[in-house]
């Protein structure tokens, strides 16, 4: 059985958490990992959307009533994955409440409605399973992912489908990756509530070593800079992590010269260190180089196996 966690040292978990839920092994595995991290008496909402039947199905003679048959068929299947949920997380002691949105009715697409929830009901964590190329994945992939970062006013979390969730425990081991901007240190800051004093936490600061177009430097000098700002950052971290734990480290990597990227390498690194979350925030360098983590967090989301605490921070 899963307990919610209790006690001071848990004070700071996310307690009003907003679940977006189907009827998929993602969305399951969303739930597992969920109820890791609830603080007792937390509140939950459970929410599965039921798309309009007008943006899925071509226009055509009978269409009528195709499309009423089409939506009481996603609404039942929403209302569905919603007792199979809450059923999930009854073992839990937490307040539970279930929402079943309609899109014909809300009129906007998915993300709009989760995004439209999680603020009216000022949640603290959103939680969403993730299918690589398919379902709840293309909520941070593309234009989609712009749009989510620059809205989204609550941290969200993202739970890969193949990921497998030891039950009753924080995660014990949490890759920070930053880029040495206030709004990564924002992040690092909010992630570390996570954390106990047993937790193992790394701090990684990726050294991007492909050569760009867009480069308008030598890129040693690029690297000599990149190299500067890490230890830097990477310094700053130590502090912070270790005031939480002393089972602490922080990694200077660099990615291959060609044919890789910033995001696979901390894919990689998180799984080659066999971490239970990575933490990353979706704004970061100021500047012509703003856009630029924002993109990261997009791909690590997309090819993660890892679970993604993804936050949302301001402009400094």
């Amino acid at each position: 059985m899963n307990s919610p966690h209790s006690g001071d040292a848990m004070s700071t978990l996310p307690r009003k958490v907003l679940i977006a839920v189907d009827s998929s092994m993602a969305s399951r595995q969303a739930l597992a990992y969920a109820r890791n991290i609830l603080p007792y008496g937390a509140e939950v909402r459970l929410v599965s959307v039921a798309e309009n039947p007008h943006t899925l199905f071509p226009m055509g003679r009978h269409v009528g009533q195709v499309l009423d048959q089409a939506r009481d068929e996603l609404l039942r299947d929403a209302a569905e994955a919603l007792d199979q949920a809450r059923d999930w997380m009854a073992q839990c002691d937490v307040r539970i409440e279930t929402d079943v949105i309609d899109l014909s009715k809300h009129g906007s697409d998915v993300v709009d409605a989760l995004l439209d929830a999680a603020d009216s009901w000022s949640a603290d964590l959103m939680v969403v399973g993730a299918r690589q190329h398919h379902g709840l994945q293309r909520w941070v992939e593309g234009t989609v992912s712009e749009s989510l970062t620059r809205r989204l006013r609550c941290p969200m979390l993202v739970v890969p489908e193949n990921y497998s969730t030891t039950d009753g425990h924080l995660p014990e081991r949490i890759l920070f990756a930053i880029d040495g901007s206030p709004q990564s240190m924002s992040a690092l800051q909010y992630g570390i509530r996570f954390a106990t004093p047993n937790t193992y936490l790394r701090a990684l600061y990726v050294i991007d070593r492909a050569v760009r177009l867009s480069d308008f430097s030598p890129i040693d000098v690029l690297e000599d800079a990149f190299v500067g700002e890490g230890k830097h950052a990477l310094a700053a971290a130590e502090p912070v992590l270790a005031g939480v734990s002393a089972r602490t480290t922080t990694a200077l990597v660099r990615t291959g010269r060609t044919g890789d990227d910033v995001a696979h390498t901390i894919v990689r690194e998180a799984s080659s260190w066999d971490a239970q979350l990575i933490v990353m925030g979706t704004h970061g360098r100021r500047g012509m180089a703003r856009w630029i983590l924002g993109s990261v967090a997009g791909r690590v989301a997309h090819i993660t196996q890892t679970p993604l605490l993804l936050i949302h921070t301001s402009e400094a």
